[in-house]
């Protein structure tokens, strides 16, 4: 299993709050969109700034610290330091993928579904003026995708097939392995992408067997913008090579070689140009912090509040579109008018965020039931403001 199943000895979310200083003001409940600020990535940047100061530049620290992130990503996954690429975000990671891919001959058809955030869409879609063929599988009614619909849609002219672990717009968790499965026993390559999972979600990229596992630390990871990663499972992917590099994804770096293309023959191929060094440090204690707190047990903590939540938005009439069963750290709440819904609940101190029609409440490790309650009376009373059964 990987290191991220594992915890401390800390107690949630009692031992856990204090540590996040936004919760002494407002009733955090937006992880879906950024993990609230902890000290320990407050006094990572800290340091960072103290090192401009005492040293103007530091390369070789800041290198190191792209290499720690690298390792302490391979710890939460379960993978090899050398199957990480840590990227400037989900985005860059993807992009450099699409441009290994040779969608000229006649595996060239992309399957992917219609609960991708929008980074996956475009970034397929862009393929079509190389060739590509994008299918969408569609989801049912309760925003679930049943395997059956992957296995008309996955053929012997696939050459990859794109899912999201958990919906953006509406919380809905997929199950991954049957559709992994799937694809590999079509021939189709696989891409997993996890950004509204990891940090909430245990994964070990091992059992699941993908070929690539896309996300980022801005989440629940509770790092800061600038930092993504891209999982390459070695044995499998390593005769692809992007197109889209840069010095960053040279075999050395330090070549400066500007007569030819000399990729790393691990991950680090993925990655492209300077990275976004603050965002490492901040990175870095993030990831270390959740390691400390355990995502297992932050699933099992944040599990009983959103139960909690489902409960209490019921009571008062609301629609909760994110499924009962296969969900993920999310749970989303139909509205009349998403944006006047989120603005009344910040005027309230609750701070959610909204898609598609829909309230987006996201409880992590820091909330309590304190804070369910809270965004539950918020609701009632603006419940004009929401979608009802009666």
């Amino acid at each position: 299993m990987s290191a991220g199943t594992a915890g401390s000895t800390l107690t949630l979310p009692d031992d856990v709050r204090s540590r996040f200083p936004v919760l002494g003001n407002l009733v955090y409940l937006n992880s879906c969109s950024q993990g609230a600020l902890s000290d320990a990535v407050r006094s990572a940047y800290d340091e960072y700034l103290g090192s401009m100061e005492r040293e103007g530049s530091s390369w070789d620290h800041w290198i190191e610290r792209q290499d720690r992130v690298r390792g302490l990503l391979a710890d939460l996954l379960g993978a090899q330091a050398s199957e990480v690429a840590v990227t400037t975000s989900s985005s860059a990671g993807i992009a450099a993928l699409a441009s290994a891919l040779d969608f000229s001959g006649e595996r060239n058809r992309v399957v992917t579904t219609d609960l991708e955030f929008p980074t996956i869409g475009q970034i397929w879609h862009a393929q079509e003026r190389r060739g590509a063929e994008v299918v969408h599988v569609g989801s049912d009614s309760d925003n679930t995708i049943p395997l059956d619909r992957f296995a008309e849609a996955i053929d012997d002219r696939t050459l990859i097939v794109s899912i999201t672990q958990v919906c953006y717009r509406n919380g809905a968790l997929l199950d991954l392995k049957p559709v992994v499965e799937l694809a590999h026993s079509r021939g189709a390559l696989v891409l997993v992408d996890t950004y509204q999972g990891v940090g909430a979600i245990p994964l070990d990229v091992r059992d699941l067997g993908a070929d690539f596992v896309s996300g980022g630390c801005l989440k629940y990871l509770l790092g800061s913008p600038g930092v993504g990663f891209l999982y390459a499972r070695a044995d499998t992917t390593a005769a692809l090579v992007p197109t889209s590099t840069g010095w960053f994804g040279a075999r050395d770096i330090w070549a400066m070689n500007i007569h030819s293309y000399d990729p790393a023959t691990d991950a680090r191929r993925f990655e492209s140009g300077t990275p976004p060094v603050p965002g490492l440090y901040a990175a870095a204690a993030g990831i270390e912090l959740m390691l400390e707190i355990g995502i297992g047990r932050t699933r099992s903590h944040v599990e009983g509040l959103l139960t909690r939540l489902r409960s209490g938005v019921e009571e008062i009439g609301g629609i909760v579109v994110t499924p009962e069963r296969l969900h993920g750290p999310m749970l989303a709440v139909a509205t009349t008018d998403e944006h006047a819904c989120v603005a009344a609940l910040e005027k309230d101190g609750v701070v959610v965020s909204s898609r598609d029609g829909n309230v987006r409440i996201s409880p992590h490790c820091y909330n309590d039931t304190t804070d369910i309650d809270a965004v539950l009376a918020a609701l009632h009373t603006h419940r004009h403001l929401l979608r009802t059964t009666h």
